[in-house]
Order: structure tokens, then sequence, then C-alpha cells
């Protein structure tokens, strides 16, 4: 039979919505073609289950590609919409494949010479705009199980020649160029895709086990890592500021009446929050002034930030190892296709690391016992290794995939290379912070016990060169009901860049802002 002679006539449920009543749907059998409706006494082709075919009114509600391609059986008539990816033509009709971007694959569309504007329909090309009106049937052709047999195909928005994502290799450096085109990519649809299923289980994570979802400012008087590479927030005219006596520029003539900035981490304020609810997180965009233009650093991030009253270092370490290992198990269940073209063309080894960390526990070392592992290696790193100094990705990456083979939480690090919140040990030398190491990318969470004890966090605020009248409000919350509280941070991108396989911070954000690049 050929393609133009298909002829569908399907028994369907047509439910109407009334928005006026709370009723039930009104249910009406009907009798659909795409072709015309027929007499019912001619024999259907095709064996077919009943579908329901949702309708508001005259008009037939659009269902996703996803949904189309996961049907349990042919539909008389869907109403599909996207961006076309293929055209080519056979004698009497021609194959679109089509895309919306719910989905990696593509619909199959059968576009038949009887549409009234076939002529226009064969002028389709890449990157052009189409809805389409047509019968779901098992397809005919190879690598897929659906496809669409046209009644109407309305073109909504057409393309040219200029349009630059053609059916061949992409470089990711010419991607980031048409950062407001590359999602239409299969590559960075897929990224973009599973960077929006994993921050749906980071938020799922938490809510299952009973914290509160705390949005945290963005504009911050503080400086929570001490670094002092903050982006400033100012309203004063930079070629004439207000000044001070002293020549200083006068802050207090600001918008907020003081030095502003955009923040570099939730986390104060999460524990303010924790002081109050037990259990909170925030989940949001982060902001640091650092001019580095690695693959891995980025100067707008977003960061997980979950803060837990009553919790010590050990637990703090049991929430990050678990939450590190459901998000890639989720990722894993609900993200197959994507992770399958990641593994294809962008690391051959994602799939086999990834369940390396989940089926494997993690392996727990102090600082100093991973710097006495790594200095008898006898492995030539970049980077001398010595106590007091931060473990480089070249380290992480030796004791996650060379000596313990598995997952790694590396806690107790010197108080001289770590902020000024962390609780200090009882050898005063050491500070309760932990790090989670995996394997290809090496630290993947950072966190500690926090500072309870008032007197013991005025002194290391101060040993860091910090007022302790700037964070009053800070210190209230050890004041009032202090208590063993802890917390991470986990960096959302670089979750992201480990799931996927993707080895460029700036191919796992929409629109990425790096030095010297605010595009878009």
């Amino acid at each position: 039979m050929s393609r133009n002679a298909l002829k569908l006539r399907v028994p369907t449920r047509r439910i109407t919505f009334s928005p006026s009543s709370a009723k039930k749907p009104k249910e009406t059998k009907t009798y659909a073609s795409n072709d015309h409706v027929r007499d019912r006494g001619e024999a259907f082709p095709f064996p077919c289950r009943m579908a329901i075919t949702r309708q508001i009114g005259d008009v037939l509600v659009p269902i996703s590609i996803k949904d189309a391609l996961a049907s349990a059986g042919p539909v008389a008539s869907v109403f599909v919409q996207g961006w076309v990816r293929t055209r080519r033509d056979a004698k009497d009709f021609s194959f679109i494949e089509l895309n919306d971007g719910s989905s990696l694959r593509n619909l199959q569309i059968i576009a038949t010479s009887s549409l009234p504007n076939y002529s226009a329909v064969q002028r389709l090309i890449t990157g052009a705009s189409v809805t389409v009106r047509g019968a779901l049937a098992a397809s005919q052709g190879k690598g897929q199980s659906w496809e669409v047999i046209a009644d109407e195909v309305t073109i909504v928005g057409p393309s040219d020649d200029s349009y630059p994502l053609q059916k061949k290799g992409h470089t990711p450096e010419f991607l980031r160029e048409i950062a407001h085109l590359r999602p239409r990519s299969n590559l960075f649809g897929s990224v973009f895709r599973v960077r929006s299923r994993l921050a749906f289980a980071v938020h799922q994570f938490f809510q299952e086990r009973g914290f509160f979802y705390l949005n945290s400012p963005i504009i911050t008087g503080s400086d929570c890592e001490g670094a002092g590479e903050l982006f400033r927030v100012t309203t004063l005219n930079p070629s004439d500021p207000p000044r001070k006596s002293n020549g200083e520029i006068d802050y207090e003539k600001d918008f907020f009446a003081r030095a502003t900035y955009l923040t570099v981490s939730g986390q104060l304020e999460a524990e303010a929050f924790a002081s109050a609810l037990s259990k909170v997180y925030t989940f949001g965009p982060t902001f640091r002034a650092e001019n580095s233009n690695t693959s891995r650093h980025a100067n707008e991030f977003w960061m997980i930030e979950p803060e837990m009253a009553f919790t010590d270092l050990n637990g703090n370490m049991d929430l990050a190892e678990e939450i590190v290992k459901y998000l890639i198990h989720d990722v894993r269940e609900n993200c197959p296709d994507e992770l399958e073209l990641f593994a294809k063309f962008v690391d051959k080894e994602l799939l086999g690391r990834l369940d390396f960390v989940v089926d494997r526990p993690f392996q727990r070392i102090t600082y100093a016992d991973g710097i006495e592992l790594l200095k008898k290696s006898n492995e030539k790193f970049e980077f001398p290794v010595e106590y007091g100094s931060n473990l480089q990705s070249e380290h992480e990456r030796w004791l996650t995939e060379k000596h313990c083979k598995c997952p790694v939480t590396v806690f107790n690090y010197p108080k001289e290379i770590k902020p000024f919140y962390m609780r200090l040990n009882d050898d005063n030398r050491t500070v309760t912070a932990m790090d989670l190491l995996v394997p290809g990318i090496g630290e993947i969470v950072g966190g500690s016990q926090r500072e309870e004890r008032l007197s013991v966090l005025e002194a290391s605020m101060r040993r860091h060169q910090m007022d302790p009248n700037d964070y009053k409000w800070y210190l209230d919350l050890r004041r009032y009901g202090t208590v063993p509280h802890a917390g991470f941070g986990l960096g959302f991108e670089r979750m992201l860049m480990f799931v996927s396989g993707v080895s460029n911070i700036r191919d796992v954000i929409p629109f990425a802002r790096t030095p010297g690049s605010a595009e878009f």
C-alpha cells in the first residue's frame, strides 16, 4: 500500500471541557480520519486501541513529540508543532523530521502531494517552524515506532539558507557564538533537558527529606567566603562618586546606604533559617568576580546549599554523599536517550563512571592522610603536594581513580586554608571541613560543620581580618539558642558536567557569563 493511499479511521473518545462547570467532561464517541470523516462501515486497516484526543472547545490541543513517540497505539487525530530538522522528497510525498525540544528523537511527518500547500511544503528547509494535524500511525520506516500522516501542514515561520545549524557537525566553540540557537542542536538540547531534570531532582531530594526551600538574597553586604572576589552593586556615578574626608568613596550615600555586592553564597542566610526551621536549602544563582578563563569557572553559576540544625560533620557528609548518588540515579533513570548521546559523542566512559559512583560507597579519609598518600605515590604532579596547601584537581583524581578506586570524602582541613565560619577542631589546627571527590572531575561538594561557639567564631573572624561588628546579626545566632549545625555547597553546573561528561562549564549554562563575555 502506498503512503498516499493510507486512510485511517480510528474510534476515539473526544473529551469536551466546559470551563464554567466542575462536572466530569462529557465524552462522545466519534470517528475521525486522516482524510475525511468517512462512512462508519469502512474497514479500518490497522489494529488500534482506544485513544484520548483532548479538545478544548473546537481546538485540538497540541501534544509534545515526546508524548507522540510514547503513544500506546495509533491516534486518529493529533496536533504537533515544532521546528524542521530535515526534509527529503519522494515521488508523491515528503518526509519531514520534526522536533519540538521535548525529546532527543524526531517525529517523522509524511506530507502527501494531496496537501493544498504541498509546493510550499517542498520548499521547507532546516530551521523553519510548522504545525501539523494528522493521524499518528505505526511507522513503516526503520528506527521509529510512530509517524504522522499529515492532513494539514501550516508553515508558521520560514527559514533560509543562512540558518547556521545545518545537518553537519559543529564545534562547541562555534555553537557558543550562537548560544541563542544552540539549544536546537542535539547535543545542547540534551544538555538543557538534563539540566531541567537535574534541577527538579534537587528539589525532589530535599522535599522528600523534610527540608524547606529558602530564597536567599541576590544582593548582600556580606562576603561569605572572605575571598574579596565580589561584584559591586551601586548606583553611584562612577565618574564622580561622593567621597569621605579621607578621599574614600562614601557608600553611605549609595542606594542601600552601604557597600553591597552580588552574593557568592546563600549560606549565611540559610544558617539563620536553619536556626528556626531546622532543615533548609537554597538553590539559586551566585556570582564571583574571579578573572579566570578556565573550563571549570564561570562568573555566574548556581549553587545548592543545604543547612541543618542539630547536625555534625558526620551527618553532613552522609547527606552530601547521598544527594550525589541520588542525582546520578535520577538522571540515569529519567534521561536515558540523552545519556546515550553523551556516551556516544561526548565521553565514552561516562556511563561506567556514573555507575562507579552510584555502586560504591564513599571512602572517607582525613586531609592529613590524603597528603601522606599523595607524597608516597611517586606520581609526578604538576602542583607540589604539601601539608597546608589546597588539593588540586590532579591530586583529587589520583585519590579517587588510582588509589581508593571509589568516590572519596576528605575531611578535617588545616584552618589556615578554610573560611572563618568552619568549626575549629579540638586539635586547634584543623577545622571540620569536608570535600566530596569523584572520578573524572575531582571536588564536587564542599562543606563543613559551622562554628556554633560565639567566642571561637569571633576569634576566627579577627584571624581572617574581619570586623565582628559587621556580622552582628550572624553572631546573634550564636547568642540566642545556638546549636551544632552544618551544611555544604554543591555546584549545580559542576554536577551537570559530571553527569553529562561535558568538560566546559560554558556548555552547561544557557548563556555563560565569563571574563570579557556577557553577550545574549
